[in-house]
């Protein structure tokens, strides 16, 4: 069974239907720049798990194009469907400003090159905690 890490944060998350999932997109920074190259993209349904819902995206992203045959194109995949929803604001979309979450990441995936200004991608389950 894959070891999950849990990553804690607050800003902006993206939240978007993706093929009958529901999937959050948000960011953090490996030092003090501050320039969001981690992008965390995580199913939120709560009836998932991490292991599952991490499984899920990757999943996903083989079987959307057949000529996908290695981790970084599925990679790439993943962080456009993400990075298109946080910039087309569908009405089915929802951008939260200023959110509390927790992500169990169950896959660290280190890109090969910068890819929508990330150069990590993890995915996992991503928990909202949006207050009272």
């Amino acid at each position: 069974m894959p070891t999950t890490t849990e990553i804690r944060g607050c800003g902006r998350v993206t939240i978007f239907p993706l093929e009958g999932l529901t999937v959050a997109y948000t960011t953090q920074s490996s030092d003090e720049r501050g320039l969001g190259d981690i992008g965390i993209v995580a199913v939120t349904e709560p009836h998932t798990d991490g292991v599952a819902a991490g499984t899920a995206l990757w999943v996903l992203a083989r079987s959307m194009w057949a000529r996908r045959t290695n981790s970084q194109e599925e990679a790439r995949w993943i962080l456009t469907q993400a990075s298109r929803a946080r910039v087309v604001k569908a009405p089915s979309y929802d951008d939260l400003r200023q959110v509390e979450w927790t992500a169990e990441v169950t896959r660290r995936f280190r890109l090969d090159e910068l890819f929508a200004n990330h150069d990590v991608l993890c995915t996992g389950h991503l928990t909202l905690r949006r207050p009272a």
